[in-house]
């Protein structure tokens, strides 16, 4: 009879499962976070497919998940961003980040708080998209995916007209796409994910974990593990720990000032600048550009300078290089 009772006065079957679901979707999304901020490849994988099998079982994605699951979705697409054969959407023609540019701007809509950073990382995977399919040799579908990023607005002209030109000069190693690169964006998308696990620490399933962890307390034995493995690393660890940091520092503030420049290049009419220091063109250097030129033919300086392993170049030093080869070759 009490069973009965019981069996009376419990929730409907289906009802629970949503409510399990949605604990776990949003501890899947704290793990992916986490695994993708260690980058930590295996775990992120594990995860991603037990995110996506989660998203997939959502007939509708309930209003306070859809920050989790569009956050969800932009992560496993920018993991695989730089793979132009994985496809996310029904038309092939659409990449890896062109598909997270989208989840992107959902969640741009689901935040008002956060514009000067969403603003960032729109622009970073902007010219990532153009970026990955240069370095490809794509440089036809770059121009057909510049032509979907962007619309007719005046704030969008700078950038716009700025990746037309690099297009054209069918050189991936251009200052702009060198500056704003792929793993300045992914250092961007991390900043973003700190502060979304700011925000979810109360999250249900990840609080009952840590509850169980500490009254068994294998909390304990997992930190002596880690104290264990820091020590044997401490000698590894100790060399760069002493190596002065200011240079890194010193890049890292002045992309970030370039990319302030960026934003501001309508109003400014500023021209992203890179100083470059000479250097000296070696005769392996000459060997080199002579054979990519006859493999390659005159003026395909971005096949010549990937096939030419050159080092501290771009296409455009190919170029003047050679017309100065020819000269001295004249007189």
């Amino acid at each position: 009879m009490a069973a009965a009772a019981a069996g009376g006065n419990s929730a409907p079957p289906a009802e629970v499962e949503a409510v399990a679901a949605s604990w776990m979707l949003e501890f899947s999304c704290c793990c992916l976070c986490r695994h993708f901020g260690d980058e930590c490849l295996a775990e992120f994988q594990r995860w991603s497919d037990v995110a996506c099998a989660l998203i997939n079982g959502l007939s509708k994605i309930p209003t306070h998940q859809k920050k989790t699951v569009y956050l969800c979705q932009l992560l496993i697409r920018i993991a695989k961003g730089k793979k132009l054969e994985c496809h996310f959407e029904n038309c092939k023609r659409i990449s890896p980040l062109e598909s997270a540019l989208s989840f992107w701007t959902l969640l741009e809509r689901e935040e008002i708080q956060l514009e000067k950073l969403h603003k960032d990382i729109r622009q970073l995977i902007q010219i990532q998209i153009v970026a990955v399919y240069m370095e490809s040799g794509y440089f036809k579908e770059a121009a057909e995916a510049l032509e979907r990023l962007f619309t007719d607005s005046e704030s969008d002209k700078p950038l716009r007209m700025k990746l037309a030109t690099v297009i054209k000069s069918k050189d991936p190693y251009v200052p702009l796409l060198q500056t704003f690169s792929y793993d300045f964006l992914i250092r961007k998308i991390k900043s973003y994910i700190e502060l979304f696990m700011k925000e979810n620490e109360t999250n249900f399933l990840l609080q009952a974990a840590m509850k169980e962890v500490e009254s068994q307390g294998l909390g304990a034995i997992a930190l002596q593990s880690k104290t264990v493995n820091a020590d044997e690393n401490d000698k590894k660890n100790l060399e760069l720990k002493q190596r002065p940091h200011a240079g890194r520092k010193l890049r890292e503030r002045t992309v970030l000032q370039s990319l302030n420049g960026l934003q501001n290049v309508e109003k400014h009419g500023h021209a992203l600048v890179s100083v470059r220091k000479r250097q000296r063109w070696t005769y392996n250097e000459d060997l080199k550009l002579k054979l990519g030129v006859k493999e390659f033919g005159v003026g395909n300086w971005a096949k010549i300078l990937v096939h030419g392993d050159f080092s501290n170049r771009t296409s455009v030093m190919l170029k003047d290089r050679w017309r100065t080869l020819c000269k001295i070759q004249r007189s």
